[in-house]
C-alpha cells in the first residue's frame, strides 16, 4: 500500500547562519518511502546573507521533487491544494503559516521544533538555549496552528547540551533527531492514533530576535556570558571586537578564571585573554577583517613579527 503524500514547507534552518548542507529531516522522509509532492521555501536571494545558496533546493532536486519559492504560500493556494496531499511537514519555514493553508490537509501540517514547548517560541530556540547555559535541548514534535509555535504536542525528546558543543553541532544533532522522531510517529500521526495534548500557555515564553548589533563583545558582561554568546552568534552576526588595533571575529573561545581589568588584553605563553566583568574571556579561534580563521597563537605570533 502506497504511503501517504507530503509537502515540505521551510528551509531546515534552525538557527542563524547554519547552512542545512544535509537536509535531514527531507532525507529521511525521501528515504523512509514517503512521496513528497514538493518542497515549498521561504527564500529571498537578493537578501541572503554572505549570498548563500538554499541548501534544500539542491536536495530536493537530488530527488525530482520541485520547488516552490513563493512570497506567501497564500499565493499559490490553488496550486498547493492540486497535490492533495495528506499532510504538510514543516522545518523552519521562517513565516507564519496561515490557516487556509493548514486546513488544506486532512492531518494538518506538522512541526519540528527546537525546545520544550511552549519555552522558547520563537526563531531563536536553540541560540536561547546556549545564551541561557541550558543542560539540556529538547526537540518538540507538534501539530502547527497559526498562532506561533502554540499547536498541540505529539512528543519531545531532550538532547544533552555540552558547553563546549558549537551551535551547528547542535542544530545538526537537533535536525537528525527531529528527523528521527517525525520517522517514528508519522504513522501514528496520520492514521489519528496519536493525538497532541495542548500546551500550557501559563508556561509560554518567548525567544528574543538575534540582532546585527548583538555581534559587538561587551567587556561588562561576566566571561562566562560572553563564552556562550560566541557560541550562540557563531555564523551570524557572529562575536566582535579589536585586538591591537586590528578588527576581529571571535570564532572560539572559553571563561578563563584569569582576573583583570574589563577589556585589557594579555598574552601569556601565546594565549589571548581579555579582562570582562568577572574573570576573562581566552580567545582560542578568530578571524582579523579580510582573512581566515586561525588559532589564537598564529595571531599572536603575527603581531610579534610586525
Amino acid at each position: 500500500m502506497p504511503k501517504p503524500t507530503l509537502l515540505f514547507f521551510g528551509n531546515e534552518r534552525l538557527s542563524s547562519g547554519f547552512d542545512a548542507k544535509h537536509a535531514p529531516v527531507l532525507r529521511s522522509l525521501v528515504t523512509g518511502g514517503y512521496p513528497v509532492a514538493a518542497v515549498v521555501s521561504n527564500y529571498e536571494p537578493a537578501r541572503s546573507r554572505k549570498g548563500r545558496s538554499l541548501e534544500i533546493k539542491d536536495i530536493a532536486e537530488a530527488y525530482d521533487i520541485p520547488v516552490l519559492l513563493p512570497d506567501s504560500p497564500r499565493d499559490i493556494i490553488e496550486h498547493l491544494q492540486s497535490y492533495r496531499a495528506d499532510a504538510g511537514v514543516l522545518v523552519a519555514y521562517g513565516r507564519i503559516i496561515p490557516q487556509s493553508i493548514i486546513d488544506l490537509f486532512p492531518a494538518g501540517i506538522i512541526n519540528i521544533h527546537p525546545s520544550a514547548l511552549p519555552k522558547y517560541r520563537g526563531s531563536t530556540p536553540i541560540e536561547s538555549a546556549i545564551l541561557n547555559g541550558d543542560a539540556q535541548l529538547t526537540v518538540s514534535l507538534m501539530a502547527l496552528a497559526k498562532e506561533m509555535d502554540a499547536g498541540p504536542v505529539y512528543a519531545q525528546r531532550d538532547l544533552p547540551l555540552s558547553n563546549s558543543a558549537s551551535k551547528h553541532e547542535i542544530t545538526q544533532q537537533a535536525l537528525e533527531l527531529g528527523a528521527a522522531m517525525l520517522i517514528e510517529h508519522l504513522p501514528a500521526i496520520l492514521d489519528g492514533t496519536l493525538t497532541p495534548l495542548p500546551q500550557d500557555e501559563s508556561q509560554a515564553t518567548y525567544c528574543s530576535l538575534i540582532k546585527k548589533d548583538d555581534s559587538l563583545l561587551d567587556w561588562s558582561k561576566p566571561a562566562i556570558q560572553l563564552a556562550r554568546e560566541v557560541r550562540a552568534y557563531a555564523g551570524w552576526p557572529g562575536s566582535k571586537t579589536t585586538v591591537a588595533g586590528i578588527d576581529i571575529t571571535v570564532v572560539e573561545a572559553v571563561a578563563n578564571g584569569t582576573s583583570l581589568p574589563s577589556g585589557s588584553v594579555r598574552t601569556d605563553d601565546q594565549r589571548l585573554l581579555i579582562g570582562t566583568a568577572s574573570g576573562s574571556l581566552e580567545i582560542t579561534q578568530l578571524r582579523p577583517a579580510g582573512r581566515g580563521t586561525m588559532r589564537a597563537a598564529d595571531f599572536l605570533r603575527g603581531l610579534k613579527n610586525k
